[in-house]
C-alpha cells in the first residue's frame, strides 16, 4: 500500500525560514553530495559568460547562491560546492579546484573556464562558468528540488522496526536491458532524502529474507512527499526438535525454499529468525548427517514458531 502526501516545505517569502526546519541538517537528513555513479559533468551545463571589463590583470570575486525552486528563499544550510577548473583544450582533464561548504559563498576565481556543482543532499546541479576579467558576479544555481520520507507499516498497521527496514532508491527510468541507476541505498525510515525533481523507484527490504515492496514515486520541486509502505511480511522462528514441543536442538543447519525450490535464506542456529513474505514454503534442517524437511504456510503481520520434528 503506497499513499503521497504533498506538503510545502518552503515559503514562497525570504523572512520565512519555519518551514524549512525538516531540511536543516541538524535534523534526520540524509548525508550531502552528488548522488553515488552520477558523474558532475554528465548533466547538461548551462553557460555563464562574465562580461568583459577594464582589465585588472586579478582573480574576480563570484557570489553563489541556491535555491530549491525558482521563487522559494535562499538555501541557508547544508550545501556543497565543488569547483572544477576545465581546460580549453579537447580531451584535457578537469582539475580540482576546491570544495566549498558555506551556504552562500563568495570565492575568487582567476579567468577561465569552470564546471560548478552543488549538492543539497541527494540534489544536485552542475553549471559551466566562464570568467573573465570584470565586475563580480551573482550567480544563482535553482535545483528544481524536493524531498522524500518513506515510513513503513506492517501488515496490521504498526510501524515496521526502523532498524530492521531499509530501501534503496533508483530512477524511475530504465535503460535499453531494463536496468535502473542506484541514486542510494540502505535509507532508513524517517530520513528525509533530498532529490532532484522526478519519478523515482523504491525497494523496501523488511528483514534480511524476501520480504521486499516496490513502489513508484513523484518528488515535486520545493514539496515533502511522504511514503507509507506497508510490509505484508510475518516473522518466523524455525526449531529442530526430537519431539513435538521439545528442546530446540543445536548445529542445525537452515535453508527456506520457496513452492519453486528455490533457495529464500540459508542460515544456521538453534533458533534462527527470519522475516518472510506471506506464502507457502518448504523449509530443510540438516543436523548429524539427517536432513529433515516441514512444509508451512505464513500469513502477513504473522509472528509464528516452525517446529520440525526429527523423524
Amino acid at each position: 500500500m503506497l499513499c503521497a502526501i504533498l506538503g510545502l516545505l518552503v515559503p514562497a517569502t525570504g523572512h520565512a525560514q519555519q518551514g524549512t526546519e525538516a531540511w536543516r541538517p541538524d535534523t534526520r537528513v540524509a548525508p550531502g553530495g552528488p548522488p553515488a555513479g552520477n558523474s558532475v559533468f554528465s548533466l547538461p551545463p548551462n553557460v555563464t559568460v562574465v562580461p568583459r571589463s577594464a582589465p585588472t590583470g586579478g582573480a574576480q570575486e563570484v557570489q553563489l547562491t541556491a535555491f530549491l525552486t525558482d521563487d522559494a528563499p535562499p538555501i541557508d544550510q547544508g550545501l556543497v560546492w565543488h569547483i572544477f577548473q576545465d581546460s580549453e583544450k579537447d580531451g584535457a582533464p578537469v582539475r580540482h579546484h576546491r570544495t566549498v561548504r558555506d551556504a552562500n559563498p563568495v570565492i575568487r576565481l582567476a579567468p577561465g573556464r569552470y564546471l560548478i556543482n552543488v549538492s543539497f543532499g541527494r540534489a544536485n546541479l552542475t553549471r559551466t562558468l566562464v570568467v573573465e576579467q570584470g565586475a563580480t558576479l551573482n550567480e544563482r544555481f535553482v535545483l528544481n528540488a524536493g524531498g522524500l520520507r518513506v515510513s513503513a507499516h506492517l501488515g496490521n498497521g504498526t510501524p515496521a522496526p526502523e532498524a530492521a527496514v531499509s530501501y534503496d532508491i533508483f530512477s524511475g527510468e530504465t535503460d535499453q536491458l531494463g536496468n535502473r541507476q542506484r541514486i542510494m541505498s540502505g535509507a532508513r525510515p524517517g530520513l528525509i532524502i533530498r532529490l532532484n525533481a522526478g519519478i523515482f523507484h523504491i525497494v523496501s527490504r523488511y528483514g534480511d529474507a524476501n520480504a521486499v515492496v516496490n513502489a513508484d514515486v513523484t518528488v515535486e520541486a520545493g514539496k515533502l512527499t511522504e511514503v507509507a509502505i506497508t510490509h505484508p511480511g510475518a516473522t518466523v522462528t524455525f526449531k529442530l526438535v526430537t519431539r513435538p514441543g521439545g528442546e530446540a536442538q543445536s548445529g542445525a543447519q537452515w535453508s527456506i525454499l520457496d513452492p519453486d525450490g528455490e533457495v529464500i535464506k540459508e542460515s544456521a542456529g538453534a533458533l534462527p529468525t527470519h522475516v518472510l513474505a506471506a506464502g507457502s514454503y518448504v523449509v530443510t534442517a540438516s543436523h548429524s548427517g539427517r536432513v529433515f524437511r516441514h512444509g508451512f504456510t505464513v500469513q502477513p503481520g504473522e509472528t509464528t514458531q516452525i517446529e520440525v520434528v526429527m523423524k
